[in-house]
């Protein structure tokens, strides 16, 4: 058939038209070959309007095939409609070889209902079709389509798959995570013999990693007689999506040991690996690695490179790359934003993102979603205005992601109720969003709103995960609600299915050991299912402090110093423990223990921002350029509130004397920013102050008595929560 088509009758001598035709034909295969579409299209073209084209030099069968390749490269659909129209003037269209063509076209065109119509037209199908189909299908994410068209070409056509079928539909089955699936393509596989067939192999392997047999894929790889940088590429990028970051940089490392090529896959996996680890060494050894084959232009790796420094919080080397870069993308100042936010450089992020504006490079919701927690974490509800109205003016604000980031921003910042606001005005609430809100009660000290909030999510069907079990169970510890906290608890397990975490199980430590109840806190430890971390006996250690109990103090240290914490603070709550109860031989026995293991105490902050100026105070600080101004006004507050019956609580302060305890006391950290803040604000503002550390008793005290003599609405942030001074009390109740 092809031959008649491409010679409309057999001449008795070479004719000009003809070798017009076929040098047309030779060069469209040859720019095939090399995807150089706009001149051949140009080519073909003319030739198909020309009226004065002779005959024979009009596109042939094989031509449009060509043609319809090169479409289907650059996805051209404009043109392959064009050439779709061409073949159906001819009535060529239904033919096998051109259908199929067509069917490609469309596939790769994004246009799957348009493949399929060609294809339902097709007169007779042939195998190849019927491959065009499913890969069709499989391409544009229709994989239960894919999967059903392997067996209806078994079934009405009696076409048995062949190697082509089985690499087309894998893809499919890992999209659906159809395992049974798998295994069934497996064993065709074996039965044929395709398995052989290193891409087979590799396309079985895959599809088991995306369906999380990552186990049932590794038998297939050690396997394979024979393997490419492919296969090697899908065994390391399913341990390292599959979690098992260790194992796929060991794979990476055995790959260049045997001197498979390493391409940008195997590297962006690697890196990956290396950033879950947090293996600086072997990061640096990757980074020159892919300088030295090459990479270093390419984006998507660089990209990778700064995330992964990011995550092994090195964020001057993920800087030093991002600027390095030429080519920036925007998932490039993403990574950045976000390596600067998740490391706790907020004002780094703020500015970059404020970079980013100024070099006109457009926002998605992940670029909000990585610079709002870093306004969040400042905790300026003017920045947090300025980036709500830029959300707005993006059109950004209903994404749900950006939305539930805004509601956990002001609730962060202290504006809880504008955060319900934005809670009730959403269209989509995910279960993020539910969490954001949870926690920002919880945060605030309104335990009982918090719980008939998450009452609320449960009836409206949205299941809680592991997250709102925590939220909720923070609210309850914060609001005191044991009760309702033990229920929460154990309906986590019974009702959901969830398995509880390490801080699960240390918010329930904290639950009852602020409430009192030690004895059952430490039976608690005990009748753990998992061995107890750090944060479990840090929060029965607090929990010691509060209630003055040395014995069970002692026995929690003892385990968290066994568990080697990084933080000397816990050894400073001991220290505080014993001197409270006069027991100085084990106060100067934990001091010791620190300097031999270089412990330091962490310095209290607190920082309060004004007019886009961030100042910072620590306890007895005298370098702030107003420091004459503020001590005055601080010495004049502490005869104010002393005027209506503040009294220093001197009990965490230690081998000074009483007036000496005093002085420390009125020069803590969060009083000089409270100071601060009087002089430089209008009165009747609200002052909002952070803290790093929890606030000390004395100054939960005097702030309450400030916000009486001053009328100042105080909002404090600390280490744990929120506190609303007001009137002389806190929104905390006291239970904190």
């Amino acid at each position: 058939m092809l031959c008649a088509l491409a010679t409309a009758s057999p001449p008795a001598k070479p004719n000009p038209s003809h070798a017009a035709a076929a040098d047309h034909h030779a060069r469209l295969r040859a720019a095939a070959a090399r995807s150089d579409l706009p001149g051949e299209l140009a080519a073909f073209a003319a030739m198909s309007s020309s009226s004065s084209a002779p005959a024979g030099a009009r596109p042939v069968l094989r031509t449009f095939t060509a043609l319809l390749k090169l479409c289907a490269a650059r996805a051209d659909l404009a043109t392959g409609r064009a050439v779709h129209a061409q073949l159906a003037t001819r009535g060529l269209a239904s033919e096998s070889l051109a259908a199929t063509a067509l069917a490609n076209m469309y596939a790769k065109c994004r246009r799957p209902a348009d493949a399929r119509r060609v294809f339902d037209r097709m007169p007779t199908r042939d195998r190849v079709a019927w491959n065009a189909l499913v890969a069709g299908y499989a391409r544009n994410g229709l994989a239960q389509a894919a999967m059903e068209m392997v067996v209806r070409m078994q079934v009405e056509d009696g076409e048995r798959p062949d190697s082509v079928t089985l690499v087309s539909v894998l893809p499919a089955c890992a999209d659906a995570r159809a395992l049974d699936a798998c295994r069934e393509v497996h064993a065709f596989a074996l039965r044929g013999g395709f398995d052989v067939l290193v891409n087979v192999s590799t396309a079985i392997l895959d599809a088991y990693c995306k369906c999380g047999a990552i186990e049932v894929a590794r038998a297939v790889f050690d396997w394979m007689p024979h393997k490419n940088s492919v296969s090697w590429n899908a065994m390391i990028n399913g341990y390292a999506d599959n979690g098992n970051s260790a194992e796929a940089l060991s794979l990476f490392k055995r790959m260049l040991g045997e001197g498979v090529d390493v391409t940008d896959v195997s590297v962006l996996a690697a890196l990956q690996a290396c950033g879950e680890l947090g293996y600086l060494d072997e990061a640096r050894r990757v980074h020159e690695l892919l300088v030295r084959i090459g990479l270093k232009s390419n984006v998507s790796v660089m990209n990778a490179l700064i995330t992964m420094y990011s995550k092994c919080k090195r964020t001057d080397l993920a800087a030093q790359v991002f600027n390095e870069l030429g080519n920036k993308t925007r998932i490039s100042w993403n990574a950045m934003i976000l390596g600067f936010t998740q490391n706790g450089c907020s004002e780094d992020a703020v500015r970059l993102f404020s970079r980013m504006q100024l070099e006109n490079v457009k926002p998605d919701s992940f670029t909000l979603v990585s610079v709002i927690p870093a306004v969040a974490d400042i905790s300026d509800p003017l920045q947090a205005r300025w980036i709500h109205g830029y959300s707005i003016r993006q059109h950004l604000d209903q994404d749900v992601y950006v939305l539930t980031a805004l509601i956990d921003m002001y609730a962060k910042c202290g504006r809880v109720t504008i955060a319900r606001s934005l809670f009730n005005s959403a269209r989509e609430r995910h279960v993020i969003t539910w969490n954001a809100m949870i926690h920002g009660y919880g945060s605030h000290g309104f335990g009982k709103v918090a719980v008939e909030l998450f009452e609320e999510m449960k009836g409206t069907g949205r299941l809680p995960n592991e997250t709102t079990f925590l939220s909720v169970l923070t609210a309850c510890s914060h609001g005191g609600l044991v009760d309702e906290g033990r229920n929460f608890f154990a309906s986590m397990k019974e009702d959901y299915g969830l398995e509880p975490g390490m801080e699960h199980y240390g918010t329930m430590v904290d639950l009852l050991g602020r409430a009192g109840k030690l004895d059952e806190a430490w039976s608690f430890i005990q009748n753990m299912p998992t061995e107890p971390g750090i944060s479990v006996y840090g929060a029965m250690l607090g929990a010691c402090k509060l209630h003055k109990n040395v014995e069970l103090a002692e026995k929690s240290a003892r385990r968290i110093f066994e568990l080697g914490p990084e933080e000397g603070v816990y050894h400073v709550l001991l220290a505080n423990i014993y001197a409270n109860a006069s027991m100085w031989k084990g106060v100067a026995r934990v001091r010791t223990a620190m300097e031999k293991k270089g412990l330091q105490k962490t310095p209290g902050w607190s920082i309060i921002q004004l007019k886009n100026e961030v100042h910072t105070f620590y306890s007895g600080s005298t370098n702030h350029q107003q420091a004459k101004e503020i001590y005055a006004r601080l010495a004049k507050l502490i005869e104010e509130i002393k005027a209506v019956g503040y009294l220093p609580d001197t009990d965490s302060i230690h081998d000074v004397e009483d007036d000496v305890k005093a002085q420390l006391l009125h020069t803590h950290s969060e009083k000089l920013a409270i100071a601060y803040g009087l002089i430089r604000t209008a009165p009747g503002t609200t002052i909002q102050i952070k803290k790093n550390l929890r606030v000390c008793n004395d100054c939960h005290n005097a702030t309450k008595l400030i916000s009486l003599v001053t009328g100042r609405e105080i909002i404090m942030r600390d280490i744990q929560r929120f506190h609303h001074f007001k009137h002389g009390k806190c929104s905390c109740g006291d239970y904190w």
